[in-house]
């Protein structure tokens, strides 16, 4: 690692060569200057770790120095050195956020300290903001199809919105990266982003999991716990797999979406809470509410803003990004052995089926970047280590199921109706345009096979 880089900031001679000189002999990269003038060239071209910077300077003073430094840099590092130091200015230079304050004559253990203290901050700060930077890419939305960009544009437009939004989708296909990304386009992003796997949660634990308890209210209840809305106050609750919550535990959810209230079991009273609510599932809602198995009601609080995403076989246009969008993250993150993926092997992974979706894709890239024979991953890789083919590109599929050549037409042209409309969110102007048909002819032919959006 490259020597941290200090500039000095007086106007006396003296100062600057005696704080340059001890700073250089415990290793650090120096350089000085006699007024805020140059310190503001330096600190643009030069980029500083840490700016010394005297409070008495002729022309621009030292705070007023600070102010325009802390303007153009939030997060940069500046410790003030004053003659005559007053209580007074020391506040003013801790509110225009300086680091600290030294006092002249400068102590030169104390120098010291302060100085590795403050670098330890700053090397605290950018492991932070790398980690940070290692979690986006871990949340990162990655496709170039036409589902995807309407699906990014509902995010940018729903996200800084307090409404609640129910995500719908096949497993694998990313509802929980959705949830994220709603999240942190939030006013609420700083704040907490708590998940409850619904389906993961047995029955009989579901109320006190999500509402809390208090101790001595059931078996094992050894203490007070706050639940998950509790947890999420202030922030965001993503519920996952809402379609597999017991009935009791929705009508709990019912009350405290109207109320905004949470109640822990045996508890003496409510306590308010913000909270905003993502649902997502895998299920057919609808269809649940027919069996009996899911709240009509539940469903009209959750499903104020719809998103539905497609599974992977109906954009398969994205998938060459997605292959190596995992390449990159799995070479970097789970230190998989980097190899290339040959053309006619991605060409391989884009025309098979994925029913487990993204997800599937990931670890089946996962499993040939490790047992990949050579240093290139190949088709022969791909056929040998997902023990597939890909389809024969006339392969027919359910439609040679037809009995006639009429029924046959029909049928494929509604698969055909139905896929495209799918690829396209079912923007039926964007739809009709791509498929070269009069927006008229292509309302009759909706209305005539009958398609009908999923979740509509």
């Amino acid at each position: 690692m490259s020597a941290r880089r200090i500039l000095v900031v007086d106007d006396e001679q003296g100062i600057r060569a005696a704080l340059s000189q001890l700073l250089e002999f415990e290793g650090y990269e120096v350089r000085s200057v006699g007024g805020a003038a140059p310190a503001f060239d330096a600190i643009a071209s030069w980029r500083p770790d840490l700016v010394f910077l005297d409070v008495k300077m002729a022309g621009v003073d030292g705070l007023e120095a600070l102010r325009e430094i802390r303007a153009k840099d939030p997060q940069a590092l500046v410790v003030m050195i004053s003659g005559h130091a007053t209580i007074q200015t020391a506040v003013e230079a801790t509110q225009l956020g300086a680091y600290d304050i030294l006092e002249k004559p400068l102590d030169t253990d104390r120098i010291l300290v302060l100085l590795r203290n403050a670098l330890a901050t700053r090397a605290l700060r950018e492991e932070v903001t790398t980690l940070r930077a290692h979690i986006e890419s871990r949340w990162q939305i990655v496709g170039h199809s036409f589902a995807v960009r309407s699906l990014l544009e509902q995010i940018e437009r729903v996200g800084p919105t307090q409404a609640r939004v129910l995500i719908t989708g096949e497993n694998g296909t990313g509802k929980e990266l959705v949830a994220q990304a709603l999240h942190k386009r939030s006013a609420r992003a700083a704040a907490p982003f708590v998940e409850v796997n619904c389906a993961a949660i047995p029955s009989e634990l579901i109320e006190s999991e999500l509402f809390g308890h208090m101790k001595g209210s059931f078996t094992g209840a050894t203490q007070d716990r706050a639940g998950k809305f509790e947890q999420a106050d202030g922030g965001t609750i993503f519920l996952d797999e809402i379609g597999d919550m017991a009935p009791a535990a929705q009508a709990k959810v019912l009350r405290v979406l109207e109320d905004g209230e949470v109640t822990r079991i045996a508890g003496p009273k409510s306590r308010k809470i913000d909270v905003r609510v993502l649902a997502a599932t895998n299920k057919e809602l609808g269809a649940e509410i027919a069996a009996g198995r899911f709240r009509e009601d539940l469903f009209y609080r959750l499903n104020v803003v719809p998103l539905h995403l497609p599974p992977l076989r109906e954009r398969r246009e994205d998938i060459p990004l997605l292959v190596q969008h995992f390449v990159e993250v799995l070479a970097e993150r789970e230190r998989v052995p980097p190899r290339q993926i040959t053309g006619d092997a991605i060409d391989a992974l884009a025309h098979l089926d994925w029913p487990g979706n993204v997800r599937e894709l990931r670890n089946t890239v996962e499993r040939l970047l490790i047992l990949a024979a050579g240093p290139l991953v190949t088709l022969a890789d791909v056929e040998r280590l997902t023990g597939r083919r890909t389809a024969e590109p006339g392969g027919l599929g359910a439609l040679a199921d037809a009995g006639t050549f009429e029924e046959f037409k029909h049928a494929a042209e509604r698969a055909y109706l139905l896929l495209k409309l799918r690829q396209y969110d079912w923007n039926v102007s964007e739809t009709a345009r791509a498929i070269d048909m009069p927006r008229s002819n292509l309302y009759k032919k909706i209305e005539r096979y009958r398609l009908v959006r999923e979740g509509a």
